[in-house]
Protein backbone atom coordinates (compact mmCIF):
# COMPACT_ATOMS: atom_id res chain seq x y z
CA UNK A 1 0.00 0.00 0.00
CA UNK A 2 1.34 3.58 -0.39
CA UNK A 3 1.88 5.59 2.42
CA UNK A 4 -1.24 7.46 3.00
CA UNK A 5 -2.21 11.26 5.07
CA UNK A 6 -2.71 10.42 8.60
CA UNK A 7 -2.65 12.24 11.55
CA UNK A 8 0.14 10.79 14.07
CA UNK A 9 -0.27 8.15 16.59
CA UNK A 10 -0.61 9.20 20.45
CA UNK A 11 1.04 7.60 23.91
CA UNK A 12 -1.27 6.26 25.59
CA UNK A 13 -1.87 6.58 29.63
CA UNK A 14 0.90 5.69 32.10
CA UNK A 15 1.05 2.06 33.51
CA UNK A 16 1.10 0.25 36.24
CA UNK A 17 2.62 -2.52 34.04
CA UNK A 18 6.38 -1.88 34.19
CA UNK A 19 7.07 -4.15 31.41
CA UNK A 20 4.76 -2.36 28.67
CA UNK A 21 7.16 0.61 27.76
CA UNK A 22 4.90 2.92 25.33
CA UNK A 23 0.93 2.16 24.24
CA UNK A 24 0.44 3.84 20.47
CA UNK A 25 -2.66 5.07 19.83
CA UNK A 26 -3.34 4.80 16.09
CA UNK A 27 -6.02 7.77 15.42
CA UNK A 28 -8.40 6.60 12.16
CA UNK A 29 -8.24 8.45 8.95
CA UNK A 30 -11.34 8.25 6.86
CA UNK A 31 -9.48 8.25 3.19
CA UNK A 32 -12.59 8.39 1.20
CA UNK A 33 -12.78 4.63 -0.36
CA UNK A 34 -11.64 3.53 3.46
CA UNK A 35 -10.43 3.99 6.94
CA UNK A 36 -7.21 3.54 8.10
CA UNK A 37 -5.34 3.75 11.58
CA UNK A 38 -1.77 4.13 11.38
CA UNK A 39 0.21 2.84 14.61
CA UNK A 40 3.78 2.62 13.22
CA UNK A 41 5.87 4.70 12.69
CA UNK A 42 5.11 6.98 15.28
CA UNK A 43 7.08 9.95 17.60
CA UNK A 44 8.10 7.80 20.22
CA UNK A 45 8.79 4.52 18.30
CA UNK A 46 9.94 4.24 14.84
CA UNK A 47 10.23 0.41 14.75
CA UNK A 48 9.27 -2.62 16.46
CA UNK A 49 11.95 -5.29 15.66
CA UNK A 50 11.76 -4.81 11.56
CA UNK A 51 8.18 -3.66 11.62
CA UNK A 52 8.58 0.39 10.46
CA UNK A 53 5.12 0.86 9.19
CA UNK A 54 1.72 -1.08 10.92
CA UNK A 55 -2.11 0.35 9.29
CA UNK A 56 -5.21 -1.49 10.42
CA UNK A 57 -7.33 -1.47 7.02
CA UNK A 58 -11.12 -0.94 7.80
CA UNK A 59 -13.03 -2.36 9.01
CA UNK A 60 -14.70 -0.57 5.79
CA UNK A 61 -17.92 -1.53 3.37
CA UNK A 62 -18.23 -0.90 0.18
CA UNK A 63 -21.74 -0.23 -1.90
CA UNK A 64 -22.57 -1.37 -5.78
CA UNK A 65 -19.57 0.40 -7.83
CA UNK A 66 -17.23 0.73 -5.45
CA UNK A 67 -14.30 -0.15 -4.03
CA UNK A 68 -10.13 0.14 -2.38
CA UNK A 69 -8.39 1.50 -5.50
CA UNK A 70 -4.38 2.08 -4.40
CA UNK A 71 -3.22 3.11 -8.18
CA UNK A 72 0.33 2.39 -8.76
CA UNK A 73 3.48 2.83 -6.70
CA UNK A 74 6.93 2.28 -5.98
CA UNK A 75 8.72 0.94 -2.88
CA UNK A 76 11.97 0.14 -2.08
CA UNK A 77 14.26 -0.93 1.11
CA UNK A 78 10.94 -2.98 2.88
CA UNK A 79 9.26 -5.86 1.86
CA UNK A 80 5.33 -5.39 2.15
CA UNK A 81 3.04 -7.76 4.07
CA UNK A 82 -0.45 -8.08 3.80
CA UNK A 83 -3.01 -10.08 6.04
CA UNK A 84 -6.31 -9.51 5.52
CA UNK A 85 -9.45 -10.87 7.96
CA UNK A 86 -12.36 -9.93 5.47
CA UNK A 87 -12.56 -9.29 2.22
CA UNK A 88 -10.25 -9.66 -0.95
CA UNK A 89 -7.83 -7.53 -2.71
CA UNK A 90 -6.47 -7.55 -6.08
CA UNK A 91 -1.90 -7.30 -6.25
CA UNK A 92 -0.49 -6.39 -9.46
CA UNK A 93 3.08 -5.87 -9.28
CA UNK A 94 5.93 -4.79 -11.88
CA UNK A 95 7.23 -8.07 -11.89
CA UNK A 96 4.26 -9.25 -13.85
CA UNK A 97 2.32 -11.06 -10.59
CA UNK A 98 -1.33 -10.81 -10.27
CA UNK A 99 -2.94 -12.66 -7.71
CA UNK A 100 -6.05 -11.65 -5.26
CA UNK A 101 -5.51 -12.10 -1.57
CA UNK A 102 -7.95 -13.52 0.63
CA UNK A 103 -8.46 -14.00 4.57
CA UNK A 104 -5.60 -15.93 5.51
CA UNK A 105 -3.20 -16.24 3.19
CA UNK A 106 -0.33 -14.15 3.20
CA UNK A 107 1.14 -11.60 0.33
CA UNK A 108 5.15 -11.31 0.96
CA UNK A 109 6.45 -8.82 -1.48
CA UNK A 110 9.78 -7.62 -1.23
CA UNK A 111 10.67 -4.27 -2.76
CA UNK A 112 15.05 -4.21 -2.49
CA UNK A 113 16.22 -1.89 -5.04
CA UNK A 114 12.35 -1.67 -6.27
CA UNK A 115 9.06 -2.53 -7.36
CA UNK A 116 6.11 -1.16 -8.33
CA UNK A 117 2.63 -2.38 -7.19
CA UNK A 118 -1.16 -1.81 -7.53
CA UNK A 119 -3.89 -2.98 -5.01
CA UNK A 120 -7.60 -2.76 -6.04
CA UNK A 121 -11.36 -4.59 -5.02
CA UNK A 122 -11.69 -7.03 -8.12
CA UNK A 123 -13.65 -6.01 -10.58
CA UNK A 124 -16.19 -8.82 -9.76
CA UNK A 125 -16.83 -8.07 -6.09
CA UNK A 126 -17.75 -4.84 -7.63
CA UNK A 127 -21.41 -5.97 -8.72
CA UNK A 128 -22.39 -5.73 -5.21
CA UNK A 129 -21.63 -4.96 -1.58
CA UNK A 130 -18.01 -5.88 -0.29
CA UNK A 131 -16.11 -5.39 2.57
CA UNK A 132 -12.15 -5.20 3.40
CA UNK A 133 -10.11 -5.30 7.04
CA UNK A 134 -6.88 -6.47 7.92
CA UNK A 135 -3.62 -5.40 8.63
CA UNK A 136 -0.87 -4.27 6.10
CA UNK A 137 2.82 -3.82 7.36
CA UNK A 138 6.20 -2.91 6.10
CA UNK A 139 9.12 -4.70 7.37
CA UNK A 140 12.08 -3.08 7.16
CA UNK A 141 15.11 -5.16 5.33
CA UNK A 142 18.43 -5.84 7.34
CA UNK A 143 20.97 -3.43 5.05
CA UNK A 144 22.63 -5.89 2.96
CA UNK A 145 19.27 -7.09 1.50
CA UNK A 146 18.31 -3.14 1.03
CA UNK A 147 19.34 -3.50 -2.83
CA UNK A 148 18.10 -6.81 -3.37
CA UNK A 149 16.18 -8.13 -6.15
CA UNK A 150 12.61 -7.48 -5.91
CA UNK A 151 10.50 -10.75 -4.92
CA UNK A 152 6.98 -11.71 -4.79
CA UNK A 153 5.62 -15.07 -2.81
CA UNK A 154 1.97 -15.43 -1.49
CA UNK A 155 1.28 -18.10 0.63
CA UNK A 156 -1.88 -20.11 1.41
CA UNK A 157 -3.49 -19.70 4.53
CA UNK A 158 -2.80 -23.64 4.99
CA UNK A 159 0.60 -22.99 4.47
CA UNK A 160 1.98 -21.19 7.81
CA UNK A 161 1.36 -23.19 10.82
CA UNK A 162 -1.19 -22.68 13.05
CA UNK A 163 -1.19 -23.31 17.35
CA UNK A 164 -4.78 -24.69 19.52
CA UNK A 165 -5.61 -25.65 22.48
CA UNK A 166 -6.76 -23.83 26.09
CA UNK A 167 -8.76 -21.60 24.09
CA UNK A 168 -6.74 -20.21 21.53
CA UNK A 169 -5.63 -19.98 18.28
CA UNK A 170 -2.39 -18.88 17.12
CA UNK A 171 -1.20 -18.75 13.32
CA UNK A 172 2.26 -18.36 13.03
CA UNK A 173 2.82 -15.72 9.80
CA UNK A 174 6.34 -15.01 9.97
CA UNK A 175 9.58 -16.07 11.81
CA UNK A 176 9.49 -18.11 15.01
CA UNK A 177 6.79 -17.65 18.32
CA UNK A 178 5.56 -20.46 20.57
CA UNK A 179 7.73 -23.25 19.51
CA UNK A 180 6.28 -22.94 15.89
CA UNK A 181 8.36 -21.41 12.93
CA UNK A 182 6.55 -19.92 9.62
CA UNK A 183 8.37 -21.06 6.32
CA UNK A 184 7.84 -17.06 5.07
CA UNK A 185 11.95 -16.27 4.31
CA UNK A 186 12.65 -13.01 6.10
CA UNK A 187 15.77 -10.75 6.57
CA UNK A 188 15.73 -10.56 9.91
CA UNK A 189 15.40 -12.67 12.97
CA UNK A 190 11.45 -11.79 13.42
CA UNK A 191 8.24 -13.18 14.55
CA UNK A 192 4.23 -11.95 13.47
CA UNK A 193 1.26 -14.07 14.47
CA UNK A 194 -2.72 -13.96 14.58
CA UNK A 195 -3.90 -14.93 17.69
CA UNK A 196 -7.40 -15.78 18.35
CA UNK A 197 -8.54 -16.24 22.13
CA UNK A 198 -11.30 -17.02 23.91
CA UNK A 199 -12.45 -15.13 26.85
CA UNK A 200 -10.84 -16.03 29.85
CA UNK A 201 -7.87 -17.88 28.00
CA UNK A 202 -4.57 -16.51 28.36
CA UNK A 203 -1.44 -16.32 26.23
CA UNK A 204 2.40 -16.12 27.01
CA UNK A 205 4.95 -13.74 25.02
CA UNK A 206 8.09 -14.97 25.98
CA UNK A 207 11.43 -12.60 26.26
CA UNK A 208 12.94 -14.70 23.10
CA UNK A 209 13.26 -11.40 21.06
CA UNK A 210 14.22 -8.01 22.16
CA UNK A 211 11.88 -5.85 20.90
CA UNK A 212 7.91 -7.11 21.10
CA UNK A 213 4.50 -5.50 20.74
CA UNK A 214 0.88 -6.66 20.77
CA UNK A 215 -2.01 -4.58 18.68
CA UNK A 216 -5.34 -5.18 20.10
CA UNK A 217 -7.34 -5.87 16.83
CA UNK A 218 -10.76 -6.92 18.72
CA UNK A 219 -11.79 -7.29 22.51
CA UNK A 220 -10.48 -6.31 25.84
CA UNK A 221 -7.25 -7.74 26.95
CA UNK A 222 -5.18 -7.62 30.61
CA UNK A 223 -1.73 -7.82 31.29
CA UNK A 224 -0.90 -7.27 35.04
CA UNK A 225 -3.70 -5.52 36.17
CA UNK A 226 -3.78 -3.33 33.20
CA UNK A 227 -6.87 -3.70 30.81
CA UNK A 228 -6.75 -2.80 27.01
CA UNK A 229 -9.13 -2.17 23.83
CA UNK A 230 -9.08 -2.21 20.15
CA UNK A 231 -6.76 -0.16 18.49
CA UNK A 232 -4.38 -0.09 20.95
CA UNK A 233 -0.21 -1.42 20.41
CA UNK A 234 1.80 -2.22 23.39
CA UNK A 235 5.70 -2.02 22.95
CA UNK A 236 7.08 -4.34 25.89
CA UNK A 237 10.94 -3.78 27.31
CA UNK A 238 13.15 -6.63 26.76
CA UNK A 239 13.58 -9.20 29.37
CA UNK A 240 10.12 -9.20 30.93
CA UNK A 241 7.87 -12.67 30.41
CA UNK A 242 4.62 -11.40 29.34
CA UNK A 243 1.18 -13.02 30.37
CA UNK A 244 -1.79 -11.34 28.10
CA UNK A 245 -5.37 -12.80 29.63
CA UNK A 246 -8.62 -12.47 27.71
CA UNK A 247 -11.25 -10.47 29.02
CA UNK A 248 -13.74 -11.11 26.41
CA UNK A 249 -13.29 -13.04 23.14
CA UNK A 250 -10.15 -11.13 21.34
CA UNK A 251 -7.96 -10.68 18.54
CA UNK A 252 -4.51 -9.88 18.53
CA UNK A 253 -1.72 -9.68 16.20
CA UNK A 254 1.77 -10.51 17.78
CA UNK A 255 5.44 -8.61 16.01
CA UNK A 256 8.95 -7.67 16.91
CA UNK A 257 12.15 -9.32 16.38
CA UNK A 258 15.38 -8.10 16.79
CA UNK A 259 17.06 -4.26 16.52
CA UNK A 260 17.29 -3.53 12.95
CA UNK A 261 21.42 -3.35 12.29
CA UNK A 262 20.67 0.99 12.23
CA UNK A 263 18.00 3.45 12.41
CA UNK A 264 15.83 3.77 8.75
CA UNK A 265 15.09 7.22 6.73
CA UNK A 266 11.66 7.26 5.57
CA UNK A 267 9.86 9.50 3.15
CA UNK A 268 6.55 8.58 1.67
CA UNK A 269 7.01 5.43 0.27
CA UNK A 270 11.07 4.99 0.52
CA UNK A 271 12.90 3.17 3.31
CA UNK A 272 16.60 3.14 3.20
CA UNK A 273 19.45 3.12 6.04
CA UNK A 274 20.73 5.77 3.23
CA UNK A 275 19.05 9.19 2.82
CA UNK A 276 20.97 9.58 -0.35
CA UNK A 277 19.03 6.45 -1.65
CA UNK A 278 15.98 8.11 -0.59
CA UNK A 279 16.92 10.97 -2.83
CA UNK A 280 17.62 9.03 -5.58
CA UNK A 281 14.23 6.91 -5.43
CA UNK A 282 12.55 10.38 -5.42
CA UNK A 283 14.18 11.33 -8.41
CA UNK A 284 13.69 7.65 -10.06
CA UNK A 285 10.27 7.74 -9.28
CA UNK A 286 9.59 11.29 -10.68
CA UNK A 287 11.30 10.77 -14.07
CA UNK A 288 9.50 7.61 -14.40
CA UNK A 289 12.63 4.82 -14.34
CA UNK A 290 10.62 2.64 -12.43
CA UNK A 291 9.15 0.04 -14.30
CA UNK A 292 5.52 -0.41 -14.80
CA UNK A 293 3.06 -2.74 -13.45
CA UNK A 294 1.16 -4.61 -16.23
CA UNK A 295 -2.10 -4.31 -16.82
CA UNK A 296 -2.56 -1.26 -14.56
CA UNK A 297 -0.34 1.25 -17.02
CA UNK A 298 -3.12 3.49 -17.03
CA UNK A 299 -2.62 5.47 -13.59
CA UNK A 300 0.25 6.00 -11.19
CA UNK A 301 0.59 8.01 -7.93
CA UNK A 302 2.68 11.25 -8.47
CA UNK A 303 5.66 12.09 -6.29
CA UNK A 304 3.87 14.04 -3.23
CA UNK A 305 4.26 17.84 -3.64
CA UNK A 306 5.13 19.84 -1.39
CA UNK A 307 7.50 17.18 -0.23
CA UNK A 308 6.94 15.76 3.34
CA UNK A 309 9.27 16.05 6.09
CA UNK A 310 11.40 13.04 6.35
Amino acid sequence: MSWHPAEDPMAGDRLACEAIETVIVPRARDLGEFEVRRALPCVKRQMIGPFIFFDQMGPSEFLLGSGMDVRPHPHIGISTVTYLFEGEVMHRDSLGTELAIRPGELNWMRAGRGIVHSERTPAGLRTGRSSLYGIQSWVALSARDEESEPDFVHYDAGDMPVLEGEGKTVKVIAGSILGATSPVRTSSPMFYADAILRAGSSLPLDADHEERGIYVVSGDIDIAGDVFGPGRLLAFRPGDRITVRARSDARLMLLGGEPMDGPRHIWWNFVSSRSERIEQAKADWKAARFDTVPGDEAEFIPLPEPQPSA
